[in-house]
């Protein structure tokens, strides 16, 4: 038996479907570094004659450009658009299930928060299983240069930038004493290793763990740490505990896009 053949109203949404997927394939190769038409033909298999005309589509629709003897770069609209993608992310909903295997696998108290000036302000809590009152609260803000999450946010800064926070934070929320320049050595440290710590910096037997959390721009938005008291958060634990919550740090950074070429 002869098999139908399409319908006139099926026939243009088949061919609509296979020119958008070849012009996603074209846009991703392009994205990939291959910049000429005989290049992007032959990585996506499409004719050099499509392909020019795809491309150019895609040339006048911006998202693409043509630089004549550079050939062809992502365009403008597609920047505009990951912008936008961006901005819908919801950083609390994205981060949450990696924040609660955490927390469980850990028992202590788990915080999400982002930069805001001068303090950190927390955007998740996890309380622990452990009998263990952390004062932090979600909306809550700290100085940023007393916390473990207010450290690893500053990671990707440099020694200026690293003094200007703590010269504002003595001469105004200097609750607890701290040595500038055990501080800075600190601060460098942190930044190779690609971790922060709380040393009871901002609260008496409290100490916490807090790594950084990148974007698809390669730059800290963000930071999570574990937190206890002294009684289960020794130096030993403290540094056992580091591989696993850069790890968690890093899974919420990838789904940000961040592609690993930050400290993470």
């Amino acid at each position: 038996m002869a098999k139908p053949k399409p319908s006139e109203a099926e026939r243009p949404r088949t061919l609509a479907s296979q020119t958008l997927f070849r012009g996603l394939d074209i846009v991703e190769a392009v994205a990939a570094g291959i910049d000429t038409v005989p290049a992007l033909s032959a990585h996506t298999g499409i004719t050099p004659s499509t392909t020019h005309r795809i491309a150019s589509a895609l040339v006048h629709a911006g998202y693409l450009r043509f630089e004549p003897r550079r050939g062809y770069r992502l365009g403008n609209k597609l920047i505009e658009l990951g912008f936008l993608a961006y901005r819908q992310i919801d950083l609390p909903r994205v981060a949450r299930p990696t924040l609660e295997t955490l927390a469980n696998e850990t028992q202590d108290t788990v915080h999400l928060a982002v930069a805001d000036g001068w303090e950190v302000m927390y955007l998740d809590k996890l309380p622990g299983q452990r009998a263990v009152e952390i004062s932090s609260r979600i909306g809550g803000r700290k100085p940023i240069c007393v916390t473990g999450v207010g450290k690893a946010l500053l990671l990707d800064q440099d020694e200026t930038q690293w003094r200007a926070q703590l010269d504002h934070y003595l001469a105004r929320a200097a609750s607890h004493p701290i040595d500038a320049a055990t501080w800075l050595a600190r601060m460098h440290d942190y930044a190779r290793l690609g971790y922060a710590f709380d040393l009871e910096d901002d609260t008496p037997q409290i100490r916490c763990v807090a790594a950084p959390i990148y974007d698809a721009s390669q730059r800290i938005v963000a930071a999570i740490s574990v937190s206890s008291t002294t009684k289960y958060m020794n130096r030993e634990r403290m540094q056992e505990l580091v591989p696993r919550v850069k790890d968690a740090a890093a899974q919420i950074s990838r789904q940000l896009g961040w592609s690993g070429n930050g400290r993470g």
